[in-house]
């Protein structure tokens, strides 16, 4: 998902009965180019046909939405926020506000400093700086090595163009060719 469909998820696009995440809309943050002072957050269709779509969970989506629901409802937190006639969202900070798109990258920041001042003490892995999208490109390169239809990668992704999704997030490595050449020689028995 991209970032603003992440802070647009409502608990109502989750069917946690047949495992799948509707996307439909995200929530976005205007900041008027013209009047400085015309700040807002409206929901917006995604950019594309494409965008709109359904993507399985996976068991550890789902475990995650689960703390986060009963996480909420433990400690009294509920969605304080109604936005062109969307609410109940998923993602809230501790006041019941709705995450934006800097809010998610700003508190993913925090959480690689606390991280890295504390591997420092251990003389741990020190992680880089990354975004929410470094996310999402990761997860849709690793999903470009593990699965061979590509159609199924492009509509989990809502790419329009399956040109976006091979030219951008198909990464090849040296280790990888090696591994599909040895795959293809076992599959073959070529050799």
């Amino acid at each position: 998902m991209t970032k603003a469909e992440l802070s647009g998820l409502t608990w109502k696009d989750i069917d946690f009965d047949n495992g799948f995440i509707t996307i439909d809309h995200a929530a976005v943050y205007f900041a008027g180019k013209l009047n400085k002072t015309d700040k807002r957050i409206y929901i917006s269709t995604p950019k594309t046909e494409a965008g709109i779509r359904k993507i399985p969970m996976v068991k550890e989506v789902r475990e995650a939405l689960d703390e986060i629901k009963q996480y909420q409802h433990e400690n009294g937190i509920y969605c304080k926020a109604e936005i062109d006639g969307y609410s109940d969202f998923v993602f809230l900070n501790r006041f019941g506000n709705v995450f934006l798109q800097q809010d998610l990258d700003r508190s993913l920041s925090r959480i690689i400093d606390a991280y890295n001042n504390d591997a420092l003490h251990k003389a741990a892995l020190v992680l880089p700086h990354f975004t929410c999208h470094s996310l999402r490109h990761t997860f849709c390169a690793r999903f470009c090595e593990n699965e061979t239809n590509l159609k199924v990668i492009q509509s989990v992704m809502g790419h329009v163009d399956i040109g976006t999704t091979m030219n951008i997030y198909a990464e090849v490595s040296e280790a990888k060719k090696k591994q599909s050449m040895e795959s293809l020689a076992t599959k073959l028995d070529l050799f």
